[in-house]
C-alpha cells in the first residue's frame, strides 16, 4: 500500500485496499478489505466502507456514513452526514443472504443529503440531488431533485446543485455557472 494519502491513527485500513493519492481518512473510520477509494477523496469521522465498495475520485463522505458491499460511487459524489445505503431488501438476523447483495450505483456528481437512506438495487443519476432525510426506493434520473419518504421528484438541478427553471422552449440557465440545460422527454441534459 502506498502512503501518499492521510489516515488518522484511530482509523483502521484492512488488507487489500486501494486508496488514491491525496485522499484523507479521518477519526474512527474502518476501510474494509477489497474496497477501492479514488484520488482526492475525503472520508469523514466514523465512516464504514465495507468490502468491495468502490469510490471514484473526489468523493466526499461526511461523518457517520455506512457504505455497504454492492455500492459504487462514481467521481465527485457527495454523501451527507449519517446517510446510509442498504444492500439487502429483506434482511433477517438469522438468515444469511450475502450472495443476494444488490448493487447500488451513484453516478458522477450526485449529492445525497444528511440522514437519507438509499434502498439497494437503484441508480442515482448524474448530478441528481437527494434531499436530507429522503428515502430512495427507486431509480433517480440525471439532474433530478428528490425529497421525502418515499423520495419523490420535485424539480431538476444543475451540475452546481441549483434548481432549474425552464422556459417555454424547455431551456434553463444555472444562476451560478450560466450553463444551459434542455428539458426534453422528461430528461435534462446540459447543452452549453
Amino acid at each position: 500500500m502506498r502512503e501518499d494519502f492521510y489516515c488518522h491513527e484511530t482509523s483502521i485500513i484492512d488488507e487489500n485496499v486501494k486508496i488514491g493519492a491525496k485522499t484523507k481518512i479521518w477519526h474512527f473510520s474502518h476501510i474494509m478489505s477489497n474496497s477501492e477509494i479514488g484520488k482526492g477523496c475525503n472520508i469523514g469521522q466514523n465512516v464504514v466502507i465495507s468490502p468491495e465498495v468502490v469510490l471514484g475520485n473526489n468523493v466526499k463522505v461526511q461523518n457517520n456514513v455506512s457504505i455497504y458491499t454492492g455500492v459504487i460511487c462514481e467521481d465527485d459524489v457527495f454523501l451527507g452526514p449519517s446517510m446510509v445505503f442498504t444492500n439487502i431488501i429483506n434482511p433477517r438476523s438469522a438468515v444469511i443472504r450475502k450472495s443476494q447483495y444488490q448493487k447500488t450505483l451513484v453516478k458522477k456528481g450526485a449529492s445525497i443529503g444528511a440522514n437519507a437512506t438509499i434502498l439497494c438495487g437503484n441508480t442515482i443519476g448524474c448530478y441528481a440531488f437527494v434531499g436530507a432525510g429522503a428515502v430512495v426506493t427507486k431509480e433517480i434520473p440525471d439532474h433530478a431533485l428528490v425529497v421525502g419518504n418515499p423520495a419523490r421528484q420535485t424539480g431538476w438541478v444543475s451540475e452546481y446543485g441549483h434548481l432549474l427553471e425552464f422556459n417555454k422552449e424547455g431551456i434553463a440557465i444555472c444562476k451560478e455557472s450560466n450553463q444551459e440545460y434542455l428539458l426534453e422527454n422528461n430528461n435534462v441534459k446540459r447543452i452549453k
